[in-house]
C-alpha cells in the first residue's frame, strides 16, 4: 500500500501546539505516513509574518527534532514570489508522484479557499482535509457548498491519490500565534502552549519583543 502524506502549510509564526495536535490527529485518523510542515514565505492572504523565514525554519526544526511523524520541508522558502499553495503541490506531486497526498486545512481556511490562485484545480493535486471542532457548523456559500457535496469522500477513497474532501473533528486547542507573540511582548512565559526548544530560540533571538505584533 502506497503511503499516504499530509501537507500542512502555515506562517508557523511561531510554531504551537495547536499546529502539532491538529496534524497528530489528522495523521492518526487518516492512517497517514507523515505530516509534512510547510512554512510559508510570502503569503498572499496573511500578513508578513514578524520573525524572519530563517528563525521560523529554525523553530520548527528545533521542535521536530524528536518527532518522527513530522517532517519539516521548506520548499516554499526556496521559492520566488508569492506563496501559491497551487505551486506548491505542483512541486510535491513531482517528488511523490504515487502517493495520496492530505492539504490539511482549518475551517476558516477552507471557507476562504474561493479567494485562492486557482483554487478549482487543488483537488486535481491532493484531497483537502477540513479540520473542525466537535459540532462545528460550516456556513458555505452555494458555489463552495456544491463543490464541497460534489467532492465529499467515502471511505474506500483511501487510496485515491488526490480529489476528495476529507471533513475531520479533532480536538481543538484555543491557541494562537498571535496570543503567543502578545504574552512574549508583555514578558510573559508561553510555557505549555508551544514546544520547549522553540522557546529557548525566541528568547536567545529576542523574537517579538517590540510592539509589532
Amino acid at each position: 500500500m502506497t503511503e499516504a502524506i499530509g501537507l500542512l502549510g502555515g506562517t508557523f509564526d511561531p510554531i504551537h501546539f495547536g499546529h502539532l495536535r491538529a496534524a497528530l490527529e489528522v495523521e492518526q485518523q487518516l492512517g497517514l505516513a507523515h505530516v509534512r510542515l510547510i512554512p510559508s514565505a510570502r503569503p498572499p492572504h496573511r500578513e508578513v509574518p514578524h520573525a524572519t523565514p530563517q528563525q521560523r525554519l529554525m523553530m520548527l526544526h528545533l521542535a521536530m527534532k524528536n518527532s518522527d511523524q513530522f517532517v519539516v520541508d521548506d520548499r516554499e522558502l526556496q521559492r520566488e514570489g508569492a506563496s501559491y499553495t497551487l505551486d506548491t503541490l505542483l512541486s510535491l506531486r513531482e517528488d511523490f508522484p504515487d502517493n495520496p497526498l492530505y492539504l490539511l486545512l482549518g475551517t476558516d481556511a477552507f471557507l476562504g479557499i474561493q479567494t485562492w490562485h486557482q483554487w478549482q484545480h487543488l483537488l486535481g493535486l491532493a484531497h483537502i482535509v477540513v479540520i473542525a471542532r466537535p459540532g462545528e457548523t460550516m456556513a458555505m456559500p452555494t458555489e463552495l457548498n456544491s463543490w464541497y457535496q460534489t467532492h465529499l469522500a467515502k471511505a474506500n477513497d483511501a487510496q485515491v491519490l488526490s480529489g476528495k474532501i476529507w471533513p475531520i473533528e479533532i480536538t481543538q486547542l484555543a491557541i494562537s500565534a498571535t496570543a503567543i507573540r502578545s504574552l512574549i511582548l508583555h514578558g510573559q512565559s508561553p510555557q505549555f502552549l508551544m514546544p520547549d526548544p522553540a522557546i529557548q530560540l525566541i528568547d536567545q533571538l529576542g523574537l517579538y519583543r517590540n510592539n509589532d505584533v
